[in-house]
């Protein structure tokens, strides 16, 4: 059993503590928005704490279940307290607007840039950006567990995320290095701008995820 704080209170934040509560863990949600972290607290149950944004964060492992452009704020806002954390980036920086490119610099990467932002003080982690809120709180796709792919610099950082992926029923795959995060999140623009596009609407991509080689 471990100790999870997850910032932010929409639907991801709801699929990952949905996971990690079915593996035992204990789940901790910070947000800024009372009503909906209240509603996403009391429909997970037991195991759930709440907190603001703001509060002393007291897990180990710290989940950014927020978009891409609000990890800033998040990451300035709590200084250094994530200082020694494990630090798991969700995020897709995609251009919602045109889904046909990413917002982040090339050569880069969301997940490189909250690793840049902290310095060095908390290890980084990509990991859940290939999965779909929907999908999370099911716990698999036709019969079959989800897989997770992780990328990280640090392997210590890796293995924990990983044992929690493990524990709470899904496949954790070590992609590599951090600069991998490159690639699952240019991959995950793909996926959506193919769900976006009416031609391909009838294609599962869930499905079609878990057959990928």
């Amino acid at each position: 059993m471990a100790e999870i704080d997850i910032i932010g209170s929409g639907q991801m934040a709801r699929g990952i503590a949905t996971r990690l509560l079915h593996g035992r863990n204990n789940v901790r949600i910070i947000g800024r928005n009372d009503n909906q972290m209240r509603d996403l607290i009391e429909s997970l149950g037991a195991g759930v704490t709440g907190a603001y944004m703001g509060s002393p964060l007291t897990s180990n492992v710290v989940i950014l279940a927020v978009p891409h452009g609000a990890a800033r704020e998040v990451i300035l806002e709590y200084s250094d307290g994530l200082d020694g954390k494990v630090v798991v980036d969700i995020s897709n920086p995609v251009d919602y607007a045109t889904m046909d490119r990413l917002t982040t610099a090339p050569g880069s990467s969301a997940a490189e840039e909250t690793a840049a932002m902290l310095a060095g003080r908390a290890e980084v982690v990509k990991a859940f950006n290939t999965t779909f809120a929907k999908t999370l709180l099911a716990g698999n796709v036709a019969g079959q567990p989800l897989d997770v792919f992780i990328a990280g610099d640090s392997e210590e950082a890796k293995e924990k995320v990983s044992a929690l992926v493990a524990g709470s029923g899904m496949r954790p795959i070590d992609t590599g290095p951090l600069r991998w995060a490159r690639e699952l999140e240019a991959f995950m623009l793909l996926v959506m701008a193919l769900q976006t596009n009416p031609e391909h609407q009838h294609f599962n991509w869930d499905t079609a995820l878990k057959i990928l080689p």
